[in-house]
């Protein structure tokens, strides 16, 4: 089984988007329940129209109750983005729990999937591209790629890989997936087929092209 620990964990350089962290079951449930409001308000009207006083509204709190955990609209989409691209990482580590990785394309595979099952199963999934992408401090590159990258090294890593390089393809093959993977739920609420097909192929030469280990390591596949 893959180290999924490398997957999990929290980002080092995550701000507090919440104001008071929950320390007991019944604080954490009100907190998810206005999360889980916001998600909702989000699927039906977008993020950008979402605010406090409906927040409270949906989720039969009052405003008092979302100010404890939320000083404005912007922390509640914040807070509901880490949330979504928590559970997503979550997603990809439960998919990988019973997986033997013949080649490291197999995790790209599951990652492009996991992403997809995400825009089907968790509301309010499309808030991850309400911000910027959290980054470390010492890199341009997308915390997953970062990510991403300390599993391939872990698994099939050898002494001639370029992990700043790997880094980079990696952060570029994520923004090509994504795009493609947000607009073939744009296009229809279950995923556009063909572009989803797209987005796992686009990726897959992408990186077969400028990292050619993965060209014979797939095709033996």
């Amino acid at each position: 089984m893959p180290n999924v620990d490398l997957i999990l964990g929290a980002d080092p350089s995550r701000r507090r988007s919440i104001r008071t962290e929950p320390t007991q079951r019944r604080s954490t449930q009100r907190l998810d329940a206005l999360l889980d409001a916001a998600a909702e308000i989000v699927d039906e009207s977008g993020f950008e129209r979402l605010t406090t006083q409906m927040v409270a509204e949906r989720a039969g709190a009052s405003i008092g109750t979302v100010y404890r955990y939320f000083p404005d609209r912007v922390a509640v989409l914040y807070a509901l983005r880490e949330r979504s691209v928590r559970r997503f990482r979550e997603r990809i580590a439960d998919d990988l729990v019973d997986i033997d990785l013949a080649n490291w394309w197999h995790l790209m595979d599951v990652a492009i999937d996991a992403c997809a099952a995400m825009y089907r199963d968790e509301p309010g999934f499309s808030v991850v591209h309400a911000a910027r992408r959290e980054t470390p401090e010492d890199d341009i590159e997308p915390e997953l790629a970062h990510r991403l990258a300390r599993l391939i090294e872990a698994e099939f890593g050898g002494d001639d890989l370029d992990l700043a390089e790997l880094r980079f393809r990696l952060g570029v093959s994520i923004e090509l997936g994504d795009a493609l993977i947000s607009r073939a739920f744009e296009r229809d609420e279950a995923g556009d087929d063909r572009y989803l097909a797209e987005a796992k192929r686009l990726v897959h030469d992408y990186l077969a092209e400028h990292l050619g280990a993965a060209r014979s390591a797939s095709t033996a596949a």
